[in-house]
């Protein structure tokens, strides 16, 4: 399970609005939970180095993730994944985003942007054989479940 803040999330989805039509893109820096989810605690924007190539790609910055992981260097924290927007694209990975992934232990958070307005936002983790994604869960960390109401007597309904 990936965990963001509401904050975290809209820092993404505004910057997947912002960059329509093209990609935008960034790292998730965070840590692993004792229960093993993987909590965003920063969420670190890029520059696409491709969006004056080709719009329908994106290209991380490297001297962004080098800054990060020189400063998260023997700490708790470190890059969790990327995030990128897929611009008149549904929220699963392309086949390009399949080319592109060769680190199996990054999260791939990928946001939908249609017409210029977010839709949908998932997460993703490479199969440790290369050949395909796997979705993930992905909550924000205010999500709470709804409490257990216990049916009422005589209401002729049953929950």
């Amino acid at each position: 399970m990936l965990l963001l803040s509401p904050a975290h999330l809209r820092t993404i989805v505004d910057a997947a609005e912002r960059a329509y039509p093209v990609e935008c893109c960034g790292l998730l820096v965070g840590r692993t939970r004792v229960n093993g989810d993987l909590e965003v605690t920063e969420v670190a924007p890029s520059r696409n180095l491709m969006a004056d190539k080709r719009g329908d790609r994106f290209e991380v910055d490297p001297a962004l993730r080098l800054a990060l992981q020189q400063r998260l260097r023997g700490g708790a924290g470190r890059v969790l994944g990327l995030y990128h927007s897929h611009p008149d694209l549904g929220a699963q990975p392309s086949e390009t985003d399949l080319e592109m992934a060769w680190e199996p232990q990054l999260v791939w958070l990928i946001t939908s942007v249609i017409d210029g307005q977010a839709v949908h936002t998932t997460a993703h983790v490479l199969e440790p054989d290369g050949t395909q994604f796997r979705e993930i869960g992905l909550r924000t960390t205010d999500w709470r479940p709804y409490p257990r109401r216990d049916p009422v007597v005589g209401s002729g309904r049953e929950d």
